[in-house]
């Protein structure tokens, strides 16, 4: 399973009504989102090849170089100054989107002749759309960004290492649609849940009240499990990964500081990234079931 494979079974798992909902916001809104994310590509692009940089500054440094080792101090300017202007551009963005957003997804509710407190939960829904633009796609761009051009530049820089990562990738691929379904479930019961809260707290009787309350926090408390239990198996599966190039580096001859130095970081890139997709899984769980009950 390649890697372009298992960007596909994550797109795949996405309903139509979704993929449909985030595409007419898109097309809505799409001189803000190019802007935004053309400042999230530039961003990745240069998170990716600071760890190169890196390594020729490690190594101008043992050799007294201080021009070449200042550039990494450069690169790490530009780096934050682009990510600055990101976050300064996407909150002006997607809060005029939620604005533009919350009105015709009330008027299609009432329509429908879906009755006001199950609307109000559905509004409330609806946010999580520009919630997915403001922050998931970005995490989601830079995750995919940083997993594949880490495995690369391992395969690159250091073979086994890189092997050994694009193996994990492949191994978490093939549990991912299991994963996907068993979340989509528990999002599809905790949002039915949500969605008579209003009602709940109307009718204002106790049990009642306690009974709903206790139920949401067991959703809640199943998808935090396996949440943590993802995070173990990345932990694990990390472990043997740095744990094999440690092995490699250490009987290796002539190896630089500059290029442990790039190794390393991109392992520490690859992992944190990693790190994201059991969160990323669940938000599109999340929004699949809500594109379910809203049209935006």
């Amino acid at each position: 399973m390649s890697l372009e494979n298992l960007e596909t079974t994550v797109a795949s798992t996405l309903e139509p009504t979704m993929l449909r909902s985030l595409k007419t916001l898109a097309l809505q809104h799409k001189k803000r989102l190019f802007v935004t994310f053309g400042l999230v590509a530039a961003e990745n692009l240069l998170l990716l090849i600071y760890p190169l940089v890196g390594s020729f500054a490690v190594n101008a440094v043992l050799n007294g170089q201080l021009i070449s080792a200042l550039a990494y101090a450069l690169i790490v300017l530009i780096i934050w100054g682009v990510g600055a202007a990101r976050r300064a551009v996407d909150t002006r963005a997607f809060t005029r989107i939620y604005t533009e957003l919350a009105v015709p997804v009330i008027l299609n509710q009432r329509i429908k002749g879906i009755d006001t407190s199950t609307t109000t939960a559905r509004v409330a829904l609806s946010r999580e759309f520009v919630n997915f633009f403001e922050h998931h796609l970005p995490t989601l761009i830079t995750s995919a960004f940083s997993i594949i051009g880490a495995v690369v530049m391992l395969l690159l820089i250091e073979f086994w290492s890189g092997v050994v990562a694009l193996l994990i990738v492949v191994g978490f691929g093939l549990l991912l649609p299991h994963y996907v379904k068993v979340n989509d479930r528990l999002y599809f019961k905790l949002n039915n849940h949500l969605e008579k809260e209003v009602d709940c707290v109307e009718r204002a009787k106790n049990s009642e009240l306690i009974k709903h309350y206790r139920l949401v926090e067991r959703f809640r408390v199943l998808i935090s499990n396996r949440e943590a239990f993802s995070f173990l198996c990345i932990g694990v599966a990390m472990c043997l990964l740095f744990g094999v190039t440690l092995t490699v580096l250490t009987l290796k001859q002539g190896v630089t500081a500059g290029h442990i130095y790039a190794v390393i970081t991109y392992l520490w890139t690859f992992a944190i990234s990693l790190d994201d997709a059991p969160r990323l899984v669940e938000e599109l769980s999340k929004l699949k079931d809500i594109g379910k009950r809203v049209e935006v």
